[in-house]
This record gives structure tokens, C-alpha cells and sequence, in this order.
């Protein structure tokens, strides 16, 4: 907005609108204490409040699970399976393994013909004795060919035995070496008999063990389609979608880790609302395949001034003639060279072309490296910003330290520049994907309120992103504090605002565009 006026008529203006996710009309200072109660605006719903609240069309519904959570899914699934078919629980681990954790199906084939699934799964059918260590006398190990007397040794129900120091060493380089843990066979050619827990337990030190567990957790996750493990470095924990792969098209599935990690649960990208998945591939693989190519034609190519032919300057002079239409002008300014005289490092102005139609097939597809240049920018102008922010965001506690200091507020007070520092953050990559979406929009009048909805969130960031800049001094005003706390609060409201217009039209199919079809 140019002028404070502004910004308060449309704050005013937009009253109405924002009707459904402001509530009640209260001022930032009256209800301070109380905005750090309500929920973020894309996450704010629980597993509680699902089905007391309307959901909106660019949330998600989804759970994220801690690993003692994933623990407890597969250990619920093997008593379930151990008390149906009153068996190990290590053996039904096996075969839940098997079968990928497909309860039912495990159930319904194992009914039919269980010899031949616990055969398929690495099990036998015999009765046997509990996995332990013993010495046999006068054994000597196929590996290593030991024999001395008192020698510990170990074997499956196979019988394959060996020396416990060639089974541990085996065990470590299949879970550290190899990264296996749900299919670690018998060390015998051919056998196939699977290691259960129990026996590994017997066999390696608990470093190892909880590498095994980890291994185990890992294969669950990667058998359920709706996991998906948060790409945050680190984090443990896993986030769960019920998002089907031929509804992205329709959907952009974004949701947050524990950790505060925000991602797309249909790829492995980051938060890329309001671009559908598919949308997102193609713009990121034509920005590696463009972007060098476009700003060398751009750095090093200019169009013809009299018939728009695409010129590039291969020597020193910047005196130019057309080779199609033999116009002569010069390259730094464009203008008429018959102008310049000798004196053409005296041509300073800067004239703005007037939009002309392309009147060739050099001119066209100049005009569509323009077109892409023009969305390119943008999205790279703030994936930078959003890293300023982010370097921002980072000194933002120390500002608040100082502010107290300086102040007398307490931690609760200012909180507020926390606040407006995560927004800045997430509008400035909603706004990044604002423009590769654009780009394969066609021109309509969805598309026309598309760019209304992204120019004012904008105008909304840019402005908060000043005023949070400003020094210490400055933003110990309570005049400022509430200023902050205004913007804030309509930047995420006009992000809001955005994003489910944007999802509605996915949902109903009328975001199209003739280069890209967003609804396959």
C-alpha cells in the first residue's frame, strides 16, 4: 500500500471477507494474550476438533507419529495376529513382515494354506525349542573352521549352526553394512529361514540391537502408503495422510511435523501451496533446463528495434545492423545510430519498449522467454527474500531479548515480533509458488482474481517485512507494537484468503491452462 491510509481501508474493506477466520472484531492490543491461544491458521485443527469445525479446502487432515507411536502400531498388529493364529509373537512379526503389514490378507491366506505361507515367509511349521547358545561337542564352524572344545554356537530352526562370532559378525555387516533387518536370512546358501528378534537379541551388543529396531520402524513406514517419514534433518517422527496419489491434482496434501518442519505429503518437496504436485515437477525441471539458457539470451541478446528480429552482439562495437531488415542502432540504448554520431557512450536514457505483437517465430519465442523471465524472477526474487527472512528470523530472539531489556516487557509481550518473523517466513513461499502457478494459468477472469489475491498479499508482506526492520528503539513503541500485530494478522488472513480460493478451484476443476492440465 503506498500511504497507512491505504492499508487501513483495506483492512476495513476486507472486514467482511475475513468474517470466517477473524471472528469477533477486536483490536491486536485487546486480544493479544489471546492470539497466542488460537491455532496456526493452516494447522490449528486437532484430532479432537475434526468434525466440530468446517473444514477448509487447502487444510489437510493428517497425525504425526512419534517413533514410540510407530512402535506401538506394529506391536498392537502382532498380538492382534498372535493371539488369531496362537503363534510366536516373533513368528507373526515375520510374517506381518512378509505380507507388508496387510493384516487381513496375512489372515485370509494363511487360512487356506498356512504350511506354504509360513514356508514363503522364512518360517517352518515344526515345533521347536527357544532359540539359545550352546557348546556342541566336537563342532567345527563351516565359516571359520574353529573347533576348539566349549566353542558357543548358534542355529535357526534350520539347524544351520555356526560359531557366535562368525553369526555376529554376519549380523553386522546385513544391519550396519547392508541396512537390512526385516529379511536377514540364515548365513547357509539357499536356506531362506528368517532371524527373528529373539535370536538377535542372543546374538549382538544393544548398539546394535537398537540400530535393528530402527531398520524395523523404517520398513513399517515405507510399507503403508499413507506414511511418510518428515524430511526435516533429524527428525524422527513420521506424519500420516490418507491423500491418494490420483487426487493431487485436485489437492496440495501440506502438512507439519512435530518439529515444525512444513512439507508436501505428495512429494518430497517442501510447502509448495498453492501449486499442485505435478505442477511443481515441471516448473522446477523448466528452471533447470531454462534458467542458465534464458538469462544468457537475456544478458547477451537483444531484439530488433525495427522488425523484432533476436540479434546477439559478437563484437566490441555497439554500432549494429540488422542482417534481415539492415537497421542500424546502437546496442546500448536501442536508439537510431544516425543519432549517435561517434559519441555513443553518451547515450544514458532509458526508453520502455511499447508491447507490440511478435511478427515472427524468433520475435514469438522471444516473447515466451519474456513471459518466463517475468514469472522466473519473481519466484527466485522471493525464494531470496524468504532466505533474508529466514537470516532475520534468526537474529528475531535476540531482538526480543533486547527488547526486554530495554523495555521492561516480558516474554509474552514480545512475543509478537516472533509471530510476524514465521508469517513473513510462510507467505513468502506461498508467494514463491504463486508464480509458477501463474505461469500455466490460462488468462480468464479466475486467473485476473488470482493476481488481486496475490498483489494484495504482496503489498501485505512487503509491508510488514519494513516495519519489522525497524531498530530496537523504534519497535519498543506501543504504537508500532500494535502496527506489527495488525499487519501480521491481516498478512496471514490474505494468505488465507488466497490459498482456499486457489484450492476451491483445483477441487472444482476451473483452474485451467492450456499448457498445463491441473486436473488430470
Amino acid at each position: 500500500m503506498d500511504s497507512e491510509e491505504d492499508y487501513m481501508s483495506a483492512m476495513s474493506s476486507d472486514d467482511e471477507m475475513m468474517q470466517e477466520y477473524s471472528g469477533d472484531e477486536m483490536s491486536a492490543a485487546e486480544d493479544f494474550e489471546d492470539d497466542f491461544d488460537e491455532p496456526d491458521p493452516d494447522f490449528g485443527l486437532s484430532s479432537k476438533d475434526i468434525g466440530k469445525t468446517k473444514q477448509r479446502a487447502h487444510i489437510t487432515t493428517f497425525k504425526v507419529l512419534e517413533p514410540s507411536d510407530i512402535q506401538h502400531q506394529q506391536d498392537d498388529m502382532i498380538d492382534e495376529v498372535n493371539m488369531i493364529l496362537d503363534m510366536r509373537k516373533e513368528d507373526a512379526a515375520i510374517m506381518l513382515r512378509h505380507f507388508h503389514w496387510n493384516k487381513e490378507r496375512l489372515l485370509e491366506d494363511y487360512m487356506d494354506r498356512p504350511e506354504r505361507v509360513l514356508e514363503a515367509a522364512g518360517l517352518s511349521s515344526k515345533t521347536t525349542t527357544l532359540p539359545k547358545l550352546e557348546a556342541v561337542p566336537g563342532f567345527m564352524c563351516d565359516i571359520c573352521c574353529e573347533d576348539e572344545e566349549g566353542l558357543q554356537t548358534f542355529a535357526l530352526r534350520c539347524d544351520h549352526r555356526y560359531c557366535v562370532d562368525c553369526y555376529r559378525q554376519y549380523l553386522t555387516q546385513k544391519i550396519k553394512g547392508e541396512g537390512e533387518a526385516a529379511r536377514i536370512q540364515c548365513p547357509s546358501d539357499g536356506c531362506g529361514r528368517i532371524l527373528d528378534f529373539r535370536s538377535l537379541d542372543l546374538l549382538v551388543t544393544p548398539e546394535l540391537t537398537g540400530r535393528y529396531r530402527e531398520l524395523l520402524n523404517r520398513t513399517y513406514v515405507e510399507d503403508k502408503d499413507y506414511f511418510k517419514w518428515c524430511p526435516a534433518p533429524d527428525c524422527p517422527n513420521v506424519v500420516e495422510c490418507g491423500i491418494k496419489k490420483k487426487d493431487l491434482g485436485k489437492i496440495v496434501p501440506t502438512v507439519e511435523c512435530l518439529c515444525g518442519y512444513r512439507f508436501c505429503f505428495g512429494c518430497p518437496n517442501p510447502d509448495h501451496q498453492p501449486a499442485p504436485c505435478e505442477l511443481v515437477k515441471r516448473w522446477l525441471k523448466k528452471c533447470a533446463d531454462d534458467s542458465e539458457t534464458a538469462n544468457w539470451i537475456s544478458a547477451n541478446t537483444k531484439e530488433c528495434p525495427k522488425c523484432s528480429s533476436t540479434i546477439e552482439k559478437n563484437g566490441g562495437c555497439n554500432h549494429m545492423t540488422c542482417r534481415k531488415c539492415k537497421y542500424e542502432f546502437c546496442w546500448m540504448c536501442m536508439g537510431l545510430w544516425s543519432e549517435h554520431g561517434t559519441s555513443w557512450y553518451n547515450c544514458n536514457r532509458f526508453e520502455e519498449k511499447s508491447g507490440s505483437e511478435a511478427r515472427d517465430a524468433q520475435a514469438k519465442s522471444r516473447t515466451s522467454l519474456e513471459r518466463y523471465l517475468h514469472y522466473y524472477n519473481r519466484y527466485a526474487n522471493h525464494e531470496q527474500s524468504a532466505r533474508l527472512d529466514k537470516d532475520i528470523a534468526q537474529k528475531t530472539e535476540k531482538k526480543m531479548v533486547q527488547l526486554q531489556t530495554t523495555s521492561g516487557m516480558s516474554w509474552i509481550e514480545v512475543q509478537y515480533l516472533n509471530s510476524a518473523s514465521q508469517a513473513l517466513q510462510t507467505c513468502r513461499q506461498t508467494l514463491k509458488w504463486t508464480y509458477a502457478f501463474a505461469f500455466y494459468l490460462a488468462r480468464n477472469n479466475l486467473t485476473e482474481i488470482f493476481e488481486d489475491n496475490q498483489k494484495d498479499l504482496e503489498l501485505a508482506v512487503e509491508n510488514l517485512s519494513e516495519m519489522f526492520e525497524k531498530p530496537i528503539q523504534e519497535l519498543s513503541d506501543p504504537k508500532l507494537k500494535v502496527d506489527i500485530m495488525d499487519r501480521t494478522s491481516y498478512c496471514n488472513k490474505r494468505r488465507v484468503i488466497l490459498l482456499e480460493d486457489t484450492a476451491d478451484n483445483l477441487a472444482n476443476g476451473t483452474s485451467t491452462s492450456s499448457d498445463f492440465p491441473l486436473n488430470n
